[in-house]
């Protein structure tokens, strides 16, 4: 009898997940999903009545999640917040923004914010995730959310586009340096998402059509479109990936 290959697990029973920026938008989607797949989910941000009504939102559907009020920006606090966590299997991050200007008229104000807060902040949260790993010799998987225009650029976004190139080469240094601790790291890459802070931009007739002549499918993406890749990345079904990254975008990178 021919003996067929066994299909590693997309489940996370077991497992805890923390989720940056986790009350709204892509990061809401991400706890939603992990929980789902079963993992205990502790969601992070600053607003206190927004990460607690979206635990409690997945506790009422079944599923297992904790409220964490955590200001990324603050390096301080990260490392005693995360530190005092148990350790985490997954992590999803996350927080980040955007500032959409001129390459000529962006103001310096703007550009240290974004340098803060989506490179500075998301690169002392994998590092305060994984020394917990390190040190309990846990093996897991972190998604850094990334960007198609990590690859590509677009109208006022010269900053962004820099700082989402960076989070792709210090997940790329992260791969590396945590391999011989069984932790991956990985890039997850949308195209423009329907969220609350894509929603300004896209109230614009004149950029949403530009967005919709770019993106080969002909739709801009929804939450939804992102869950299934989050689970992957996070479970065992990506178990060889790592220093990678998975583009969902419909197709606008194809050119």
């Amino acid at each position: 009898m021919t003996k067929l290959p066994k299909t590693p697990s997309f489940r996370l029973d077991g497992k805890r997940a923390l989720v940056t920026g986790a009350g709204r938008g892509i990061g809401l989607g991400a706890a939603a999903a992990l929980a789902g797949a079963g993992a205990h989910v502790v969601l992070a941000a600053r607003t206190k009545s927004e990460i607690e009504a979206a635990a409690a939102a997945i506790r009422e559907t079944g599923g297992s999640a904790e409220a964490l009020v955590l200001d990324v920006t603050q390096a301080d606090a990260v490392r005693r917040q995360i530190g005092e966590q148990a350790p985490f299997n997954v992590l999803v991050n996350n927080a980040g923004a955007n500032r959409p200007q001129p390459f000529l008229d962006f103001k310096t104000e703007d550009l240290d914010h974004l340098l803060d807060l989506n490179v500075r902040s998301a690169f002392i949260v994998a590092q305060a995730v994984a020394k917990r790993m390190v040190e309990t010799k846990t093996k897991g998987s972190m998604i850094h959310v990334s960007s198609q225009m990590a690859f590509i650029t677009g109208p006022g976004r010269t900053v962004y586009c820099g700082t989402k190139a960076a989070i792709e080469g210090i997940s790329r240094g992260i791969a590396w340096d945590l391999a011989q601790h069984g932790i991956r790291s990985n890039t997850l890459c949308p195209t423009f998402i329907e969220t609350p802070m894509s929603e300004p931009f896209l109230r614009d007739k004149a950029m949403k059509d530009f967005v919709l002549s770019k993106i080969k499918l002909g739709r801009v993406g929804q939450i939804e479109d992102l869950m299934g890749a989050i689970v992957y990345l996070a479970s065992d079904a990506s178990g060889l990936m790592t220093g990678s990254h998975l583009l969902v975008d419909g197709g606008w990178t194809l050119g």
